[in-house]
């Protein structure tokens, strides 16, 4: 069965199942579409991410759908076509929707400690006899998609900081999901792999190790197309900054949101992302694609 198939196979039966079968659609309400990258597969997305679209149409006077695409590509394209009109896409794939289709940013989830930051990690096997990630050098490396920020691009640019290119690298991949390079690097398949934080600190304790971490990186967006109507974008920032993550109704409404997610939200703007847009020209070949130059 080829991907295509399989991906919406496993779309169709998430969607088929209701996380809150009691709760009724409010049908009479204006529809928002929301996206979001592919981070996991369709049916952890949709675990993750359907009871924000709940919580939303809850408090706001609008039905928030997830739409979940099949790869980063076609998040933007979505964006950029009207069939959403909010995505959450990553720094990379904000770029090259704001350079392209002149894509807003409006909020940022905020982590742990309450700041809208997060890290990519190197990761390597528990009993691997890397230390350094200068030792990269002549050995194999998995990175996620090519239009993902923290395993793709911000990897490439702290190997490159640390004066290993990917012509150093033996051999190198890009896989789909960030739970891909992790599940890959356990089985031995790479030497070393590329994913962020949560993802990191997830498998630590399946027999991982963190061999490197990346300096701060801004918080992945939620965005807007640049026509989307100022009363969807302000329901929908009034709904989440007005979350608390140390009010304990708070913590109990956003405790089945994904991890990125669950800490609440700070207000974002284009300024917090220009280091992005710097590491794309700078890094050789920037992402890899070519899409943002």
């Amino acid at each position: 069965m080829n991907k295509k198939v399989t991906f919406s196979l496993l779309l169709a039966l998430a969607l088929a199942v209701p996380l809150f079968p009691g709760r009724a659609l409010t049908a009479d309400k204006p529809v928002v579409r929301f996206g979001v990258i592919p981070r996991y597969n369709p049916l952890v997305m949709y675990k993750r991410y359907q009871p924000i679209m709940d919580y939303l149409t809850a408090e706001t006077p609008y039905r928030f759908e997830l739409k979940i695409s099949k790869d980063y590509p076609e998040a933007v394209r979505f964006l950029q076509q009207g069939v959403t009109q909010i995505s959450s896409l990553g720094d990379v794939t904000f770029a090259e929707a704001n350079i392209n289709y002149q894509a807003i940013p409006i909020l940022k989830p905020l982590n742990k400690d309450g700041t809208p930051f997060y890290r990519s990690a190197i990761i390597v096997r528990a009993d691997s006899k890397l230390r350094d990630i200068r030792e990269l050098r002549g050995k194999t490396m998995a990175f996620g998609s090519p239009h993902s920020t923290s395993s793709n691009l911000i990897p490439r640019y702290l190997l490159w900081d640390n004066g290993v290119g990917l012509r150093d690298l033996k051999s190198f991949v890009n896989l789909q999901h960030h739970d891909a390079v992790a599940k890959a690097i356990l089985k031995g398949q790479y030497d070393a792999g590329a994913v962020k934080d949560v993802v990191a600190e997830k498998y630590k304790s399946h027999g991982l190790r963190i061999l490197a971490w990346s300096a701060p990186i801004p918080s992945v967006p939620l965005v807007v197309r640049k026509d989307t109507p100022p009363g969807v974008i302000e329901a929908l920032t009034s709904a989440l900054l007005k979350l608390d993550r140390n009010n304990p109704k708070h913590q109990a409404i956003m405790k089945t949101w994904d991890d990125e997610f669950c800490y609440g939200f700070a207000p974002a703007v284009i300024d917090d992302y220009r280091g992005i847009f710097r590491m794309i020209r700078e890094i050789p070949h920037g992402c890899g694609i070519g899409c943002h130059r």
